[in-house]
């Protein structure tokens, strides 16, 4: 999504990526002179992996104040991994992914594209003086941020709007999001066999999802198995959820947390079998004291989930996807004076596309007076931080 990922006052890896929201609004923001106003139908923009919804809007300019000077309009995806007050010595701690300009006033014969749908009723009300923009970004980076009040400056992916010039400038930050795939994967399953010293026999461990993509909130089924023709004995069996989050900058770092686990004095004799359906459900209620854990961010600021699993095309450049979240589920069976015997099973967790998602024509803006406008900037929870406060440290 775009925006940024944060570490979070204990350690929580904050990543954006909630449904769309379905309330029919157009979000708008002025510079401080209210000279300059952006107008965008939405905050959020899916990823579907092949493409990323366009990211178009409206500025409007009071044609006394502009003259004869030219408007821009950039979209800038970044990643900060340390504070902006470190930035010394020509030394900065971001990364630009991504960066288009276009210019919105005068607008460039080249640049000139249809307008959307929206666009036109705004254009309609706005008057005159409204110029449209539009980008079509490309499906390189994750998720957005959230603010981090240990670290002050957001590290991590983030994503902005920047009318230009600076002084008179108003800076939005925009998401890209993802949703579950329409068509899941294979059933997950993993097998292993163990053979130990001085002896013959073996002990087999055999484990399985009855499907790949959960819901957040749903709860996993785990299917174990376990044939025993050793001389050893299975003390315990331990089930566990795993989020693991690939950090890919200069070089990628890996944090992992487990955000389910369960263990049970289940115990497999030799020369026996054990089979049980272990139930997990990772939720962040359970999780909330944990370092190094990603979860899923909102704009507005309401309580939140684990981040969702991260989709990537065949072929991508992880270096420029920020940070990459997955799952897997680890049985582990504790074996006497034999060590331990586990596999693995990785699995998608996502939030399901809501139905807004698939609509390509949006009907409540059949009327030019159906438009409702809503500001662009919010209250942080912690302190009452305004949004476009935190923009302007972008």
């Amino acid at each position: 999504m775009w925006g940024a990922l944060s570490f979070l006052g204990r350690g929580l890896l904050r990543v954006d990526s909630d449904p769309i929201s379905p309330t029919p609004r157009v979000f708008k923001k002025s510079s401080p002179n209210c000279k300059l106003t952006v107008y965008l139908g939405k905050r959020d923009f899916v990823d579907h992996l092949d493409r990323v919804d366009p990211v178009d809007g409206v500025v409007l300019v009071d044609p006394e104040y502009l003259k004869d000077r030219k408007v821009f309009v950039t979209l800038t995806c970044a990643f900060r991994y340390g504070r902006e007050d470190l930035d010394v010595l020509g030394l900065s701690f971001r990364k630009d992914l991504f960066s288009a300009t276009c210019q919105a006033v005068p607008p460039l014969p080249e640049e000139r594209r249809p307008p959307t749908r929206l666009q036109e009723r705004l254009l309609r009300k706005l008057g005159a003086n409204a110029h449209p923009f539009a980008f079509t970004p490309p499906a390189l980076t994750h998720q957005p941020p959230l603010p981090s009040p240990s670290w002050g400056e957001n590290p991590g992916v983030r994503r902005a709007l920047i009318p230009v010039p600076p002084r008179n400038s108003v800076r939005l930050v925009i998401r890209k999001v993802q949703y579950a795939p329409e068509k899941p994967g294979p059933q997950p399953m993993a097998e292993t066999t163990r053979h130990f010293l001085m002896s013959d026999r073996s002990l087999h461990l055999e484990a399985s999802l009855d499907k790949e993509l959960y819901y957040h909130g749903e709860p996993i089924s785990v299917n174990v198995h376990v044939t025993n023709n050793s001389s050893k004995s299975v003390k315990k069996i331990k089930v566990s959820v795993r989020q693991y989050a690939d950090i890919c900058l200069f070089s990628t770092a890996q944090y992992k947390c487990p955000v389910a686990q369960t263990e049970q004095d289940d115990q497999v004799s030799p020369s026996s079998t054990f089979c049980r359906v272990y139930t997990l459900t990772p939720l962040l209620s359970q999780n909330r004291e944990k370092r190094g854990l990603a979860l899923d961010g909102k704009l507005k600021h309401e309580d939140t989930n684990l981040a969702s699993s991260t989709i990537v095309k065949e072929g991508a450049n992880k270096e420029v996807l920020g940070i990459l979240v997955s799952y897997r589920v680890k049985v582990k069976l504790v074996v006497s004076r034999g060590g331990d015997v586990s596999v693995e099973l990785p699995f998608v967790l996502m939030h399901p596309e809501p139905p807004e998602a698939f609509a390509p024509a949006r009907p409540h803006y059949g009327q030019d007076d159906d438009i409702v406008f809503e500001d662009f900037a919010r209250l942080r929870l912690k302190g009452g931080v305004k949004d476009d406060q935190d923009d302007e440290r972008f």
